[in-house]
């Protein structure tokens, strides 16, 4: 996040597209809703009536896989009408003329057409988000208002996802609306700490701090650090990737810590096959999630509220996290368990070293380390998160932490427009798989529900798993609200509760991703991975649905 949530309660204009903000991220949607009662525009650029659209100034319920045409559409009535701030792009950016030439072709009437959302609705986004408008009241700042982008898994769970977060960031120069209070492009991140994991190194390409593994010069400054002559170069696998590599026997081990794969990844089945194929498959978790159940060994690791250490939550804030129940059993800390794991290995292969680098005497003492290899954690350290915690970046022990970002400058100097062009889900509906799915999440559950299922309150207000579908659409099968109903995909077959609802346009159905009785994924794909991010198509795939009792009807006469 460019900025901190506190700061939305002054925003003047929202747009929030692939976000259901209110039941994935509720803490955030109460200042939105502040706001929105208080004067401010709330746009919602989303294919479901999600809850916040009962605040919302405008509804833009495209098609799926279709935002990115009213985001580009928006962008030339911005320029056509001399919205944009021309002071912020000449002295700010920096390859507007060929991003803004691109433009030219992606007009509101045809965005209409390839979207179902009305030209005139299109360019009234336009206006309010350029201009920061408020509905009723007044901003709180001088000139142009402060207009905010939230987004989250809907626009990055796409194959084209790298683009949309592109085409959203040049939304955002193209108005002057980053680099600012209350406004900014603001990624909600899906689970608490995702923000810490990708800082501190846990993706495949990167050291902590987001240096590039590819970097000679921040490799050979980490190295010494960690004790090694030299770090490798090479970027690895990620989820999906290793996956696949699994299931062709490349990769013969995996070792799986705090994840799901086997319900949270795309393709079920190919899923389950690559887990199975592995010769060694270890998991580390605090529950047998259901990955769990297919490994060879399982390390029982504590909870949350079981150890102590740091989070990093969605504005960038670093939080101490401290115990206040025992871990069970032998259940320890995954610091401990992976500290332990490498000291042993070292020890078999004969690696001589200090066995001290692996085993910390404190969460503190990992910190201190992490501070001394990742810039923007260069101040952060556990004596001066408090209650409060520290913003990064916090590159000294006397900065106080930045609550927004890119204020006089980007990080590389001017920021650059992407001339992004648009692009079709690569799943469409056809004759014999009439509609879209797209996956997400409900309030009272979280994830593949590995947790939230446990608990007994949580469970007995929503026990089960069903599916959105249009009126239309359940007539045309047959449906009734309540009834079983079949989903099939080319990779799969579902059967959960038909839910009959507007929510959903006619021709979408949405289920959650949460149901191990009904699990999404063994519907979804991974035919075209983004191809910077790595990250499949959850969000559109092309499916149909079955009345399983007419098929039994038809089956019986057909005997």
């Amino acid at each position: 996040m460019t900025n901190s949530i506190r700061e939305f309660r002054d925003t003047d204009c929202f747009l929030i597209t692939g976000s259901n903000t209110a039941e994935s991220h509720p803490v955030i949607s109460y200042e939105v809703v502040r706001a929105a009662n208080a004067g401010a525009n709330l746009i919602i650029l989303d294919p479901r009536r999600i809850p916040l659209v009962k605040h919302a100034t405008l509804h833009l319920q495209a098609k799926p896989g279709t935002d990115i045409y009213i985001l580009l559409a928006m962008m030339h009535v911005i320029v056509r009408e001399g919205w944009a701030d021309t002071a912020f792009v000449e002295e700010r950016t920096e390859g507007f003329e060929e991003f803004a030439a691109m433009l030219e072709e992606y007009t509101p009437e045809h965005a209409a057409l390839l979207s179902g959302v009305p030209a005139e609705q299109i360019e009234l986004a336009a206006r309010l988000y350029a201009n920061g408008a408020r509905a009723h009241g007044t901003s709180r700042y001088d000139g142009r208002g402060h207009s905010a982008i939230l987004y989250a898994m809907g626009i990055t769970q796409r194959s084209n996802g790298t683009d949309l977060v592109k085409t959203l960031a040049n939304l955002a120069m193209l108005c002057g609306q980053v680099g600012k209070r209350s406004a900014g492009v603001n990624p909600l991140r899906g689970q608490s700490n995702v923000q810490g994991a990708c800082d501190v190194g846990c993706l495949v390409n990167v050291l902590p701090g987001y240096q590039p593994v590819t970097d000679e010069a921040a490799r050979a400054r980490v190295a010494p650090k960690w004790g090694v002559d030299t770090l490798p170069d090479k970027v690895g696998l990620t989820v999906v990737e290793a996956i696949n590599a699994a299931a062709e026997g490349t990769v013969r081990a995996l070792y799986v810590m705090g994840e799901n794969p086997l319900l949270s990844d795309p393709d079920t089945q190919h899923v389950e096959h690559g887990l199975r194929t592995l010769d060694f498959l270890l998991v580390q978790d605090i529950f047998l999630s259901e990955t769990a159940q297919l490994a060879h060994l399982v390390l029982p690791a504590a909870a949350s509220l079981e150890k102590d250490g740091t989070f990093t939550n969605t504005e960038r804030r670093v939080q101490m996290v401290r115990p206040v129940l025992e871990a069970p059993g032998e259940a320890l800390p995954d610091w401990v368990i992976t500290g332990r794991l490498a000291a042993r290995y070292d020890e078999i292969m004969g690696i001589r070293r200090d066995q001290a680098a692996w085993l910390y005497p404190s969460t503190a003492a990992i910190m201190e380390e992490l501070a001394s290899v990742t810039p923007i954690y260069g101040g952060v350290s556990h004596a001066r998160l408090g209650n409060h915690g520290l913003q990064w970046p916090c590159p000294t022990a006397d900065h106080p932490g930045t609550a927004i970002l890119h204020v006089e400058k980007f990080s590389r100097g001017r920021g650059k427009f992407f001339a992004v062009r648009a692009s079709d889900p690569v799943e469409l509906p056809d004759e014999e798989y009439p509609l879209i799915l797209t996956t997400g999440r409900v309030l009272y559950h979280y994830h593949t529900g590995t947790q939230t299922r446990r608990s007994g309150p949580l469970s007995w207000v929503e026990p089960r798993g069903y599916v959105e579908i249009h009126p239309a659409d359940a007539e045309a099968v047959g449906l009734e609200d309540g009834a079983a109903v079949v989903v099939e995909s080319r990779r799969g077959t579902i059967r959960t509760k038909a839910h009959l609802t507007e929510d959903v346009p006619q021709g979408t159905i949405f289920l959650a991703f949460h149901w191990r009785e009904a699990p999404a994924n063994m519907l979804t794909h991974t035919i075209k991975l983004d191809p910077v991010a790595k990250i499949p198509e959850y969000k559109v795939c092309a499916v149909k649905i079955v009345n399983p009792r007419a098929r039994l009807k038809e089956k019986a006469s057909a005997d």
